[in-house]
């Protein structure tokens, strides 16, 4: 048995915080013990389940849809900062070039690196696109979707979809028996269509509120949809996309609802420039990523940022842990990480003293290996 002991450490868990070991054996979680032990002594830091980021489109000056190597740069880049599982998300392209994009994908998902691919598009509406590319949005087609299933070998784990779209339900239903999950999203559905996505089967919202139909007092459309049908819901807390009251509103429906994602985008560690997101030129200023139009194109966000804000916006630690971690884990399927407690996968972040401001990721340990090159 490959055994080792974390002491001196102040471990979150589901029911707070345990001053004390931690033991991990075999890449697992073995025990959680109170008090002084024999071993590795983190300094009294804080350790908490590695983030899980379902929806990140690059980083590190990488794009995942621009090549193989590219999706693995980037995901190692996130891992740097604490992200140790990952759903790459693929922009909306030419049906031909997703397939090849989801083979990237497969091949990382199977060598262990990611958890699998995230299909933003191309069935999304031309009203809410966003910063998708609307040369290649498409009307839901079940042979395209055939294809890019195929494609991923059993490693397309979500796809989202505008529901007003016709063909829209047909699909859900085609990608429910595929087993993957549905996200609502880059839609102009009114509440009643929304609704009747997730009467049919999905689970999700994409960023909930952005790419959507905003809420009016007499069309709450999908946000208000997706907050009663009682779905997870992703947000970009980025200070950008979305006001620290939507992080309380949706918490307020429940617990298990928040999902705090980055929507990064190959900017992401590099700074402000231009960059080139779907075909698409981007430009980042002071951090906010936007087309010529003004429109928003995802993140320059890494989780641990994501994190460290959602406590800085009041919310609690354990509840923004399970955003980063337990919520979306969950989304996907994955219910052997984004905790820590016995018998769960040894996915851990060592923070800096979490009575400051940052939070920052200090040491990051997937599987019970430590990752050589964390973010410092």
């Amino acid at each position: 048995m490959n055994e080792m002991v974390l002491t001196d450490a102040r471990v979150l868990t589901p029911d707070g915080i345990v001053e004390g070991s931690l033991r991990i054996a075999d890449g697992a979680v073995s025990g959680i013990h109170a008090g002084p032990a024999e071993g590795e002594s983190l300094g009294g830091a804080l350790v908490v389940p590695g983030f899980v980021d379902i929806h990140v489109h690059g980083g590190g000056g990488h794009d995942m849809s621009a090549s193989a190597q590219d999706m693995a740069s980037a995901v190692r880049f996130h891992r740097s900062h604490g992200t140790t599982t990952s759903l790459v998300s693929l922009v909306t392209a030419p049906v031909d070039a997703l397939c090849e994009q989801l083979g990237w994908a497969a091949d990382l998902a199977e060598a262990g690196e990611i958890a699998g691919a995230h299909l933003e598009g191309p069935f999304l509406s031309h009203v809410r696109c966003g910063a998708q590319n609307p040369d290649h949005l498409i009307e839901p087609d079940l042979g395209a979707f055939g294809r890019m299933v195929d494609a991923a070998r059993g490693h397309l784990r979500v796809i989202t979809i505008a529901p007003e779209l016709p063909g829209a339900l047909e699909l859900i239903d085609a990608a429910v028996a595929a087993g993957v999950v549905v996200a609502v999203g880059h839609t102009d559905a009114t509440y009643d269509q929304a609704s009747a996505a997730f009467e049919r089967g999905a689970t999700l919202a994409t960023h909930l509120f952005n790419g959507m139909r905003p809420i009016h007092h007499r069309e709450p459309g999908p946000v208000l949809a997706s907050l009663d049908a009682g779905v997870p819901c992703e947000t970009i807390n980025d200070g950008i996309h979305l006001h620290p009251a939507v992080l309380r509103e949706v918490l307020a429906r429940g617990d298990d609802r928040l999902v705090l994602i980055t929507d990064a985008i190959d900017a992401t560690g590099v700074g402000d420039g231009e960059y080139v997101l779907g075909g698409q030129q981007v430009w980042v200023r002071d951090g906010a990523a936007r087309l010529e139009n003004g429109s928003l194109a995802g993140s320059s966000l890494t989780m641990d940022s994501a994190f460290a804000r959602a406590i800085r916006n009041g919310v609690d630690p354990r509840e923004a842990s399970a955003a980063a971690s337990a919520n979306p884990a969950r989304v996907i399927g994955l219910g052997d990480r984004g905790v820590i407690v016995p018998g769960a996968r040894a996915d851990l972040l060592v923070l800096d003293d979490d009575r400051g401001a940052d939070h920052s990721v200090q040491r990051v340990m997937r599987a019970g290996a430590w990752v050589a090159d964390t973010a410092q």
